[in-house]
């Protein structure tokens, strides 16, 4: 777990570009659990348009809360309850506060003890009391990461445990493409792309040059709105084509969406060939985030 003035500086943005409403609903959640409350909310869209970059946002303004992440991961999905061990690890002394059956449930649903496959009921009972527990001590947020990549059992926990937030100053925030069965229920946010003039504000920060007007439009116009995108079309860019020097340059379509040309880069950019850390997965935008985070 890291608090929030923990993280790196360039994280510490105010807020983001063309993300006001977005940050506005993160700050009435902040504020809810830090006044007692329970919330729980899927921020989904596309991939690209900034859901992480909101979940930072929500860890930096989160002062005086206890913030604890997991993040789904493509090459553990055939393992059950990865993702729930994630969260659930910095947790674990409080463990012996729960009921026999709860603890007994959830220490071999983590290879603690052994025993039978556990009843996810009681996984799903077990994770509810840890977390109250702990929110009882100190308002606590759970930042679940590219929720469409959690293992299946980690997924349903996770979703029966934010229908059934109680009184706790608790809140659980899911980002995920889409919002599927399990999550059914739980209220959404959900982020479009950017307005045309928050684009080119957003192309205006990751620009370390002259830009001819004619490229920038063309830039603008096929990332649609996607930050994500936006990056992606610059990065490939010559100085001397971003200033027009040889006519308007060809970019490279975004067909489909910006996955096709992220997740199918050749390794090791692939999901699972990177270093086996918790950001793994984002090892692709490591040097594009550390330009600046309010393009997502």
């Amino acid at each position: 777990m890291r608090e929030a003035a923990d993280l790196p500086g360039w994280r510490r943005a105010a807020e983001l570009t063309g993300r006001r409403g977005e940050c506005g609903v993160l700050d009435r959640l902040i504020g809810a659990v830090r006044g007692g409350e329970n919330r729980a909310l899927v921020v989904n869209g596309e991939p690209g348009v900034g859901k992480t970059a909101l979940l930072e946002y929500l860890a930096v303004q989160a002062l005086g809360c206890r913030v604890v992440r997991a993040a789904g991961v493509q090459s553990e999905m055939e393992l059950a309850f990865a993702g729930l061990h994630q969260l659930c690890a910095p947790l674990l002394d409080r463990l012996e506060h729960l009921p026999g059956p709860q603890r007994d449930a959830l220490r071999t649903a983590f290879g603690m003890s052994e025993g039978p496959a556990p009843d996810r009921f009681l996984v799903g009972l077990a994770v509810l009391g840890l977390l109250s527990e702990v929110a009882e001590e100190r308002p606590l947020i759970c930042l679940i990461d590219d929720e469409q990549w959690l293992d299946r059992a980690s997924a349903q926990v996770l979703a029966f445990v934010a229908r059934r937030l109680g009184a706790e100053s608790l809140g659980l925030v899911f980002a995920a493409r889409t919002v599927h069965g399990d999550l059914g229920g739980v209220p959404e946010l959900v982020v479009e792309g950017l307005r045309e003039a928050d684009a080119r504000a957003l192309l205006d920060t990751v620009l370390t040059g002259p830009i001819d007007a004619r490229v920038r439009d063309q830039i603008v116009f096929e990332a649609r709105g996607n930050p994500l995108a936006l990056l992606e079309l610059t990065r490939g860019l010559a100085p001397a084509e971003l200033a027009g020097g040889f006519g308007l340059p060809g970019l490279m379509p975004l067909s489909g969406s910006i996955e096709d040309r992220w997740y199918l880069a050749p390794p090791p950019q692939r999901p699972g060939d990177c270093p086996a850390d918790r950001d793994r997965d984002r090892y692709a935008l490591d040097s594009r985030r550390s330009r600046g985070a309010a393009w997502l």
